[in-house]
């Protein structure tokens, strides 16, 4: 296995486990990488530092993670499901029509209100540069899924 940093166009950082670096090169290829932070399909190896490994495994000669990492990683987790479901409680789904209606609502054609929906990255990159605030989020499966 190896692990790359990789970056979107936007500058957002994180990192993804690969078979091995062929398997990278033919995801990348095929356009199946993805932002988890904003959805950005433009994704690139970013410049990383060697990681050194002191013989102290978590089995399959990957390193263990600390449980500091993986309480984190769950904290962030928790809090990126909690986002998506006070979204979908408080917020209007629009789905693909949601470039349409913010628009709208930014004219001031519609109710101002919450909305959420479905936006290519493009589509947001357009609503922004109108002056439309946009926060795409990740669309996490619940963790029984």
């Amino acid at each position: 296995m190896i692990r790359y940093t990789l970056a979107c166009a936007a500058g957002h950082e994180f990192e993804a486990w690969f078979r091995d670096s062929a398997a990278y090169e033919e995801q990348a290829r095929a356009g199946r990488l993805e932002c988890p932070l904003c959805g950005d399909r433009d994704i690139r190896k970013a410049p990383m530092a060697p990681a050194v490994h002191g013989g102290r495994d978590g089995g399959e000669g990957l390193p263990a993670p600390s449980e500091r990492r993986r309480a984190h990683l769950a904290r962030v987790l928790h809090a990126v499901r909690a986002l998506q479901r006070y979204v979908e409680t408080h917020f209007e789904d629009v789905g693909e029509r949601f470039p349409e209606e913010a628009r709208r609502i930014h004219r001031g054609e519609a109710e101002a209100r919450g909305i959420y929906g479905r936006a290519s990255r493009e589509e947001v990159r357009e609503l922004r540069e109108e002056g439309i605030e946009v926060l795409p989020l990740p669309r996490l499966p619940e963790p029984d899924a």
